[in-house]
C-alpha cells in the first residue's frame, strides 16, 4: 500500500492530499513538530515529533521508501525520499525527480547565499489558487502511477 508522507507544519495542501490519498486508498501520515488537531484530519495517522530543526524530515526519511509519495516544499528532504526511492512532490504541484533534484538543491544553496550576504530577503511568492490546483491534479496522476506500479 502506497503511504503519503506530509512534511505537514507549513504544509497548505494538507487537506487535498488527504481527500486525494484516501481516493487512492492511500495511508496518509502528517508528521509536524506539534500542534495538529487529530479531529480536522479523520483517516489520517498524526505523528508528532520532538522539537527540532529537521526532526520531522528526518523522520519522513527514515520512514519513506519505494511505492511511497513524501510532499514537501523542504529540498533536501525531496532529496532524501528521492534517494530512498520514493515519488516527491512540492504543494505546487512540482514532481521532484533524479534529473531535477540537483538543481534544485543548487538553487536552495544559492539564495541561501544571497540571504546571508544581505543580497536577498527571502520573500517567498504567494502561494496561489493555480499552484493548490496543480498540486491536486499531479497527486492524482503520481498516486494512479504509483498504484498501478504496485
Amino acid at each position: 500500500m502506497t503511504v503519503v508522507y506530509i512534511d505537514a507544519d507549513a504544509c497548505p495542501v494538507k487537506d487535498e492530499a488527504l481527500e486525494i490519498a484516501l481516493r487512492h486508498g492511500a495511508e496518509i501520515v502528517l508528521v509536524s513538530n506539534g500542534g495538529m488537531r487529530p479531529s480536522r484530519y479523520p483517516g489520517a495517522r498524526i505523528v508528532t515529533v520532538s522539537d527540532g530543526a529537521d526532526a520531522a524530515d528526518n523522520w519522513i526519511a527514515d520512514a519513506a521508501g519505494p511505492g511511497d509519495l513524501v510532499v514537501t516544499a523542504d529540498i533536501p528532504l525531496a532529496a532524501r525520499g528521492l534517494d530512498n526511492g520514493a515519488c516527491v512532490l512540492g504543494p505546487t504541484g512540482r514532481e521532484f525527480t533524479a534529473q531535477s533534484i540537483g538543481s534544485a538543491l543548487s538553487i536552495r544553496a544559492f539564495n541561501q547565499h544571497l540571504r546571508e550576504t544581505g543580497e536577498s530577503k527571502g520573500y517567498n511568492r504567494a502561494f496561489t489558487n493555480a499552484d493548490r490546483s496543480r498540486f491536486r491534479q499531479e497527486l492524482d496522476k503520481a498516486l494512479r502511477r504509483l498504484g498501478k506500479a504496485g
